[in-house]
């Protein structure tokens, strides 16, 4: 999709739909009142029918406007004026979307002079528009014989006056190149696992290297695994038939010198939990427990697509935990590469056992924060919901970047304790310390488990266990979280 911006008259403008706001009670901002007087009082005219109330999200077309250069006329309602939250203007840009992909036309223009979201500039309010229209026009039908109509939509152009040119093309490029970083973790994390294995993840690592300069990737296989003793790792992995894959990607678009920010994504390409299995019931969905990794490389795209002047290292730590004579058993003992030592008490506990060996390898980058994400636990969604992802960390300047980064963003989340008592339900009596911490408290413990590994650096841990996919349904599917969220803290680094 190609997003372009222009400044002039709507009316003036030669597109296949010509799309405005409107607000509830008739009431119209300039540009929707210029477009009305152009063509004789058409929207008033639809108010006066009751066919349009300017709900939020509500949509209407008028074919064939009288005086305009535009085949149709698109209203879409944002509701009252002093309640147009950002999610109002999601609802409304969502709809707007749905109305588009079923009409005809290779283009499309939106009018931006009326939209006022409280909390938001024409940049952010532009941004979340290009990201929720794109993102919505997403499709995953690789594995279908008969494949989704072709999108005859190519190209959408934002009007704003020209003095708000500037900020609206900034907000373009980084909403596509955004909405371009969520497609491709949807795309990782909707593929059936066994395609998207270990192997095939260091392979999409690669093949993002090869169209982006400035890219390197290496891949540690099992053997160099081995020497750097991350036995924590491998312990996860030694059930499977699918070798393990860490997988490095560095990108130096910043100074030289400049310490980098580091992205470690869990990538459990499949987890059936390992001898501790899990139930049968929606175990298919254990597919999307790579959803940390597959956000890691589609931030790389975002950056890579903005070319960020940033410096900046993604570690994918990416295993299959399988049941077999060779898994690991509850109860066994294996050293990590920081040396600590770990009971592993339940096999299904095996994120925080590929990440702690990741994140102790993130330290011979020096970086100047680490984050890392993760499908982790089901207690996140219990304590938060689908809505939100957990944060905790041991800095909180870094904590509260990340914050304001998912609000900006509208990817939020939200921050749990890691007080130093959550530590003490990790106590092991053979070994330094146990993979999990019992029913109480389980996202904030296995947050404790990875902070033993992160005492050299700032650190945060995302858990988006709740976020990172749709459970159930029809619409079923990856979400591209937190992509936007990360990205927002990145361009915060380099302003």
């Amino acid at each position: 999709m190609e997003f372009v911006v222009k400044s002039a008259k709507p009316a003036t403008l030669k597109t296949a739909t010509l799309i405005t706001t409107v607000l509830e009670e008739g009431r119209l901002g300039a540009a929707a009142q210029a477009i009305d007087l152009a063509t004789g009082g058409a929207i008033a005219q639809a108010f006066k029918r009751g066919d349009l109330t300017g709900k939020p999200g509500q949509v209407l077309v008028l074919h064939n406007p009288a005086n305009l250069k535009a085949e149709r006329l698109l209203l879409v309602g944002l509701g009252k004026e002093q309640e147009i939250e950002p999610r109002q203007w999601r609802k409304a840009a969502s709809a707007l979307g749905g109305a588009l992909r079923n009409l005809g036309g290779s283009d499309a223009t939106v009018v931006l002079q009326d939209v006022q979201v409280k909390g938001r500039d024409l940049y952010a309010t532009t941004r979340m528009l290009v990201e929720t229209l794109a993102d919505g026009l997403y499709v995953f039908d690789r594995f279908k014989s008969k494949k989704a109509d072709p999108r005859a939509l190519k190209k959408i152009t934002l009007v704003c006056d020209k003095a708000q040119s500037g900020d609206a093309e900034r907000a373009a490029i980084q909403g596509a190149a955004i909405a371009s970083g969520m497609a491709l973790t949807r795309d990782l994390g909707n593929m059936p696992p066994n395609v998207c294995q270990p192997t095939y993840m260091a392979e999409q690592a690669r093949q993002l290297a090869k169209g982006y300069k400035g890219l390197k990737v290496e891949v540690l296989d099992e053997n160099k695994l081995r020497e750097l003793g991350a036995g924590a790792f491998l312990a996860v992995a030694q059930g499977s038939d699918q070798p393990p894959r860490m997988v490095v990607l560095q990108y130096n678009g910043g100074p030289k010198g400049a310490k980098p920010h580091v992205l470690v994504g869990k990538g459990i390409t499949f987890d059936t939990g390992g001898i501790s299995i899990k139930p049968a019931a929606n175990m298919d969905e254990m597919k999307y427990d790579m959803c940390g990794a597959a956000s890691v490389l589609g931030t790389f795209r975002a950056v890579l697509d903005m070319q960020l002047p940033i410096n900046l290292v993604g570690l994918l730590a990416c295993a299959e935990n399988m049941p077999s004579g060779h898994a690991t058993r509850p109860g066994d003992i294996v050293t990590t590469m920081s040396g600590q030592t770990v009971e592993i008490l339940n096999t299904d506990a095996e994120g925080r056992l590929v990440l702690c060996d990741t994140l102790t390898y993130a330290e011979r980058f020096k970086p100047e924060s680490v984050i890392d994400i993760a499908t982790l636990t089901g207690a996140c969604i219990v304590a938060l919901g689908s809505n939100t992802s957990g944060l905790m960390g041991n800095d909180q300047v870094l904590a509260d970047a990340l914050l304001d980064a998912g609000t900006r963003a509208d990817d939020r989340a939200w921050q749990l304790p890691l007080f130093e008592e959550y530590q003490e339900q990790l106590d092991s009596p053979f070994a330094d310390i146990a993979n999990i911490g019992g029913p109480k408290a389980g996202t904030i413990t296995a947050a404790c488990f990875l902070s033993r590994f992160t005492k050299s650096y700032r650190w945060a841990h995302l858990d988006v266990a709740g976020t990172a996919w749709i459970s159930g349904g029809k619409e079923k599917g990856a979400t591209g979280r937190p992509v936007p969220l990360l990205t927002q803290y990145l361009l915060d680094q380099v302003r």
